[in-house]
């Protein structure tokens, strides 16, 4: 009898086809990805995410799968994403990680033995990406409100120079750029002024008062 060596494909898939292997790549590929699409261009994540997703989901051909396990997973990577697009105050990182525990331990269908995530891995994996999505969450969140602090909507309060005269509309300089203004009283050229309001990229303005 000749003994048929393993091919590449086999010894790939009997490593990956473990249950514990398997979801911890499905894992890495949803925080891949969702770190692509909170950082858009970073690439490197993506391709990674992509790449274990794509080797879980070849391991699942062989192991019996439980799709409502699969789609709550997929809920909760959803739920992630909407978290730093929706202000729900912690709500939805709450249910993405609800949603991610319950998928992984519903993902295997116990008809066959032994085929489950281990309690050893699904808590330490659940814990370590629900803290990964938060935190990503989070990164997002105060860029984005650093943005708009430091545009225009940051404006109110700074203090320029009156580029030309303004009665009532013309040109201030704030912040190291010039602007188009409006103003409810004449100010003269020159004259220091302070921004009351941004409407549509063009700043309120009215003539700087001294600060004790």
């Amino acid at each position: 009898m000749r003994e048929i060596p393993e091919g590449l494909r086999f010894r790939v898939l009997k490593y990956i086809a473990d249950p514990n292997i398997a979801y911890i790549l499905m894992m890495i590929g949803l925080a891949g990805l969702y770190f692509e699409l909170a950082h858009p261009g970073v690439v490197f994540p993506g391709v990674i995410g992509a790449i274990c997703l794509l080797l879980a989901f070849f391991a699942f051909q062989t192991l019996p799968i439980n799709w409502i396990g699969i789609l709550l997973i997929l809920l909760a990577f959803v739920f992630f994403i909407l978290e730093f697009k929706i202000s729900s105050y912690g709500l939805l990182s709450l249910a993405g990680v609800a949603s991610l525990f319950l998928g992984a331990i519903m993902l295997f269908r116990g008809e066959e033995p032994g085929v489950s995530v281990s309690w050893g891995v699904l808590v330490p994996t659940v814990l370590t990406v629900s803290l990964f999505f938060i935190a990503v969450a989070g990164i997002v969140f105060r860029s984005h409100f650093r943005r708009s602090m430091t545009g225009a909507a940051g404006m109110v309060g700074e203090r320029g120079v009156a580029h030309t005269e303004l009665k009532p509309e013309g040109q201030v300089f704030v912040h190291g750029e010039y602007w188009h203004a409006v103003s409810q009283e004449p100010i003269a050229a020159g004259e220091p002024i302070e921004v009351v309001q941004v409407i549509d990229l063009k700043l309120l303005v009215r003539r700087a008062q001294n600060r004790s």
